[in-house]
C-alpha cells in the first residue's frame, strides 16, 4: 500500500494519520469526542467525553482506528498495558528520538514510570554511563538494577545538580532526557549537556508551567533540543513489534509494576501515585 507522503507511516488514505491528527489544534488533549464530534458514552442521558481518544478505564471502548494495534493473543495483558503510553513514550524517546549511540554518555532527569522506561532505552541502546536524577532517593533502587550508574538527588546537593554533571562527566553529557516536567527540570537537562553535539529530548511538561527559556547562543554552541510524542513510536507497527521485544526479554516491564489493584481501588492507585510509593500499577477487573 502507498505510504503517507508527510509521515512516511500511513497506509492507505483510509487510514491516513496525518490527515485524523491534522483535525486537532492539541492532539493530546483534544480527542474527547470522535470524528463526528461525538461521544460514544453517555451517563443518565448526558455525554461522557472520551480521554485521549482511547478512554482506557472502560471495559468496553470505542476507539478511531488509528488508536488501534493487533498483538499476539499470548501476550500477557498485565503487563504489555504499559506500552501504551508510559514505557513506548520513555524508551522510544531514548531510542527513537534522542538515538542513544553506543559508548555514550546519558542523563535522566525524574525516575517514574517514563523515567525509568529512558533508563531502560538508555540502557538497551549501550549507553556507557546512565546518571539518574530525581528528588527522591527511594527510586535510585529501582534506577539502579535496571542500569543506572549513577544516581543524584538535587536536594542533596551543594550547587545545581547540572553543574555536578558537568564535572563528574567531565564536560557534559552526551544525551539528557527531562522526563520530569516543570522549566527547572527543563533547564538543567539541557545545561548537563556537552557543548558542540550535546542532545536534550523533553518528554515531561507540567500543565501550567512557565516554560523553558532558552538564550540562543546555547544553541549556537551546537546543542539541540528534541521533543517527543508517545517516544516517536507510531503504534500500529511499534506497539506489536514492542510486544515481541517484550516476550524475547529485550527488557523488563515486570520490574516498572510495583502494585496490582482491582478496579474498585483506582482511587488508591492515584494516592500511591502522588505519594512517589508506585511507578506503575496495574488495574484488573
Amino acid at each position: 500500500m502507498p505510504q503517507c507522503k508527510k509521515c512516511k507511516f500511513c497506509l492507505s488514505p483510509l487510514t491516513n494519520f496525518c490527515a485524523k491528527l491534522s483535525q486537532f489544534k492539541d492532539p493530546i488533549i483534544q480527542q474527547e469526542v470522535m470524528e463526528d464530534k461525538t461521544s460514544r458514552f453517555t451517563c443518565k442521558g448526558k455525554p461522557v467525553y472520551h480521554f485521549l481518544g482511547t478512554s482506557t478505564f472502560s471495559q468496553y471502548t470505542v476507539v478511531s482506528d488509528t488508536n488501534l494495534a493487533k498483538i499476539d493473543d499470548d501476550a500477557n495483558l498485565e503487563r504489555v498495558c504499559l506500552l501504551g503510553c508510559g514505557f513506548s513514550t520513555g524508551y522510544g524517546a531514548a531510542i527513537n528520538t534522542a538515538k542513544v549511540t553506543p559508548g555514550s554518555t546519558c542523563a535522566i532527569f525524574g525516575l517514574g514510570g517514563v523515567g525509568l522506561s529512558a533508563l531502560i532505552g538508555c540502557k538497551v541502546a549501550g549507553a556507557s554511563r546512565i546518571i539518574a536524577v530525581d528528588i527522591n532517593s527511594e527510586k535510585f533502587a529501582k534506577a539502579k538494577a535496571l542500569g543506572a550508574t549513577d544516581c543524584l538527588n538535587p536536594r542533596d546537593l551543594q550547587k545545581p545538580v547540572q553543574e555536578v554533571i558537568i564535572d563528574m562527566t567531565g564536560g557534559g553529557v552526551d544525551f539528557a532526557l527531562d522526563c520530569a516536567g516543570g522549566s527547572e527540570a527543563m533547564k538543567a537537562a539541557l545545561d548537563c549537556t556537552t557543548v558542540g553535539w550535546g542532545s536534550c529530548t523533553l518528554i515531561g511538561v507540567a500543565i501550567g508551567d512557565k516554560g523553558l527559556t532558552v538564550s540562543p547562543i546555547e544553541i549556537l554552541m551546537g546543542r539541540t533540543i528534541n521533543g517527543t510524542l508517545f517516544g516517536g513510536c507510531k503504534g500500529r507497527d511499534s506497539i506489536p513489534k514492542l510486544v515481541t521485544d517484550y516476550k524475547n526479554k529485550k527488557f523488563n516491564l515486570d520490574a516498572l509494576v510495583t502494585h496490582t489493584l482491582p478496579f474498585d481501588k483506582i482511587n488508591e492507585a492515584f494516592d500511591l501515585m502522588h505519594q512517589g510509593k508506585s511507578i506503575r500499577t496495574v488495574l484488573t477487573f
